[in-house]
């Protein structure tokens, strides 16, 4: 994910700072065996704006992302990089789509900004309502929100189709928290509904990639950055990643709401294994 945010951000990059994002993203080994000065020199600018370009993309400085280039390459496993090919066999496939998803959720565990998500938690505990925004892909992701954060006891609903979460952005009120979804942080309509809750004074959280738009517009930014290419099974790991984080998010809200409410949960769960036990016999 570190190389993958690192891409994600080069337009927001000024011109030399571009250049170190450059040389460490065609030799990522290279960076991690040599120092600053050598680094410094295959970019061709100074060391100060080697650690400017560290402390831009969130590290405190150059030993900071070197520690943290050298872990993610370190984690990586072989074939997450290579896509599925016409000829490959089974074993290959499993090799592939597996090493990729292993690869994407170690870069998440190890990137993803603790600060990010306790913000986030903050909100999300005293929110009054809570409404997951997305579209396509992301469309999903926000019901599989909806259908974890429902039990939360705070009223909960997804929208994926761009003119109803529209509207519903305009019903927000102070106190109520959207939490948009985007794989990329560009959708024109997503953006539009972002905007029509901020306006309403809603808090938006954002899982995208940083410096995207979506990303800008957020109170909280929880940065989910990852590469794209033209490889359709891109989007796999994406979503995983997202998923996960939803996962994250909806644990540490029930949490932050203490014992009396993993009482009400657990009185949920067993409702509901006594309607599938009532619903099996049916069948016999």
């Amino acid at each position: 994910m570190l190389l993958d945010s690192l891409r994600t951000q080069l337009d927001s990059l000024s011109k030399s700072e571009r250049k170190v994002a450059l040389a460490v993203l065609k030799n990522p080994k290279l960076a991690v065996a040599e120092n600053i000065t050598a680094l410094a020199r295959n970019a061709q600018v100074s060391e100060p704006t080697v650690v400017r370009f560290c402390r831009t993309i969130g590290y405190d400085g150059w030993q900071e992302f070197k520690l943290k280039l050298a872990q993610a390459l370190a984690l990586a496993l072989p074939g997450a990089n290579e896509s599925p090919a016409q000829d490959d066999l089974a074993a290959d496939l499993v090799n592939k789509i597996c090493s990729r998803s292993i690869n994407t959720l170690l870069d998440l565990r190890n990137n993803l900004p603790s600060e990010a998500i306790q913000r986030a938690l903050d909100i999300l505990a005293v929110s009054n309502k809570i409404e997951f925004y997305g579209q396509g892909s992301s469309g999903m992701v926000a019901a599989d929100a909806q259908h974890k954060f429902f039990r939360s006891g705070v009223p909960t609903v997804a929208y994926s189709d761009p003119h109803i979460h529209s509207i519903s952005a305009t019903l927000l009120q102070k106190g109520d928290t959207v939490v948009a979804i985007s794989q990329r942080g560009n959708s024109a309509a997503l953006l539009r509904s972002v905007q029509l809750a901020r306006r309403m004074q809603a808090d938006v959280i954002a899982l995208t990639p940083s410096g995207s738009p979506l990303a800008e517009m957020a109170t909280v930014l929880v940065p989910i950055d990852l590469s794209f290419n033209t490889d359709p099974y891109t989007p796999i790991s994406a979503r995983l990643a997202h998923l996960v984080v939803i996962d994250i998010l909806a644990v540490g809200l029930a949490l932050k709401r203490g014992p009396e409410f993993r009482s009400k949960m657990q009185n949920a769960q067993k409702a509901l294994q006594k309607y599938d036990l009532q619903f099996d016999s049916f069948f016999r």
